[in-house]
């Protein structure tokens, strides 16, 4: 995500700083940026302060897939809390304008369907992915109070499933799992009966979001979902996968991971409201071909 925000702001004439410590990211994600005169990388990791003049911040640190998140949990934490203290002070000792990426896995294993932004969620608080969850709970209620408090100027976006060309092969996610599987001739590991949902969102879609966000009256903070509101179940998910790469793979089933939630799908009417009609454009058969072709090109140049 961060890699194509980055494109899209410098396409639009801005000057952007880039801080990642890598730990999920790859800089050969924005190694073609790295001779623009208005970009900067520095490695930075944000559970410790940085000084800097800029007018937006957006906050997108922390691993988002559970194999990344769970690896470190205390570090998933971190990173969460401490990085949201430190950009959010940041921001009120330069006066610029934040926002945090926050996600739909605040509202834990909902018990409404779909997920309106007044729900409150249903969170194991200490469960395996609670360093996530919770992580990121806190993190809005530290933007919120500094709004409060301090008077920082900021915006909260909770991002639902989003896929796109850049992901990683191994991220553990189902969107580059299932990919990667069906184009090596792989059996596709679908975990529990595969009736679970998720709304996939494509990337550029989530990019666009983003910035009509930041571009808000500044006294509409959110909470805002931004996602695709279309649900597929995984074994849909998994039979267009299979369709579109024309794969021999088959379809195994694993058990269901702990706290894992059973539906998955945004009320976008808020967002529609507020961001000038905003809603996601790419259907998902289009962008997963998107998807398909990158991790495609990236198996035949052995990068994946």
């Amino acid at each position: 995500m961060g890699s194509h925000l980055c494109e899209r702001l410098l396409n639009e004439g801005n000057e952007v700083i880039c801080l990642d410590n890598y730990f999920t990211g790859k800089k050969r994600k924005i190694i073609h940026l790295l001779d623009n005169p208005f970009f900067e990388l520095i490695r930075h990791d944000v559970t410790q302060p940085y000084f800097i003049e800029v007018d937006e911040i957006y906050n997108l640190a922390c691993p988002a897939s559970p194999v990344h998140y769970q690896y470190n949990p205390i570090k998933t934490i971190k990173t969460s809390v401490m990085g949201a203290v430190n950009m959010l002070g940041l921001a009120k000792r330069i006066k610029a304008k934040i926002l945090q990426a926050s996600t739909s896995e605040v509202y834990g294993d909902p018990a409404i369907h779909p997920q309106t932004e007044d729900y409150w969620g249903n969170v194991n608080p200490i469960g395996i992915r609670s360093c996530y969850d919770e992580g990121k709970r806190c993190a809005e209620s530290l933007f919120v109070n500094y709004h409060a408090q301090n008077e920082v100027l900021i915006k909260i976006i909770r991002i639902f499933n989003t896929y796109g060309p850049k992901m990683e092969p191994d991220d553990g996610r189902v969107v580059s799992n299932f990919i990667i599987q069906a184009l090596q001739g792989q059996d596709i590991t679908i975990f529990g009966d595969g009736q679970q949902t998720r709304s996939f969102q494509y990337v550029s879609d989530l990019v666009e979001g983003m910035i009509r966000m930041m571009a808000t009256e500044d006294s509409f903070t959110g909470p805002i979902n931004i996602g695709n509101p279309g649900e597929f179940t995984m074994l849909e998910l998994a039979s267009e996968i299979i369709d579109i790469t024309g794969s021999k793979s088959k379809i195994i089933h694993l058990p269901l991971p702990k706290d894992d939630p059973t539906q998955r799908q945004p009320d976008i009417t808020l967002a529609k409201e507020k961001l000038n009609g905003w809603e996601p454009k790419i259907p998902l058969r289009d962008g997963l071909t998107k998807t398909i072709n990158y991790f495609d090109q990236l198996l035949k140049e052995g990068k994946a």
